[in-house]
């Protein structure tokens, strides 16, 4: 059974930082691209960042080029997002997820095999 898991969401004030962390089992990590969503309430969900299967390419939303980052470590099974200048508007339940898509098409929720559960972030001003 494959599990995504993240964690490390909470409440920060604006201009702060988190770092999210997602711990997947139950496939052959290394063998998926990973990424993240975030969805606010009211809206639809939105594509925040991908990583190839090696780590060597990154894509990003346009509303967090420059502030996120995301990175992984297959040896852990682990996909993060650094986190930094967070806006109010980043306020959302933050999701993980892997697809045995190329890295650029798993920038669009069709393209994923497997999502996590999610974990809420609130930036408060």
């Amino acid at each position: 059974q494959v599990q995504l898991v993240e964690s490390g969401g909470g409440l920060v004030q604006t201009g702060g930082s988190l770092r999210l962390s997602c711990v997947a089992s139950g496939l052959t990590f290394s063998s998926y691209s990973m990424a993240w969503f975030r969805q606010a309430p009211g809206k639809e969900r939105e594509f925040v960042g991908a990583i190839s299967r090696r780590g060597d390419l990154t894509y990003y939303g346009d509303s967090v080029k420059g502030r996120f980052t995301i990175s992984r470590d297959n040896a852990k099974s682990t996909v993060y997002l650094q986190m930094n200048s967070l806006k109010s508007e980043d306020t959302a339940d933050y999701y993980c997820a892997a697809s045995t898509r190329s890295t650029r098409a798993t920038m669009s929720p069709d393209t994923i095999d497997y999502w996590g559960k999610g974990t809420l972030v609130t930036v408060s001003s």
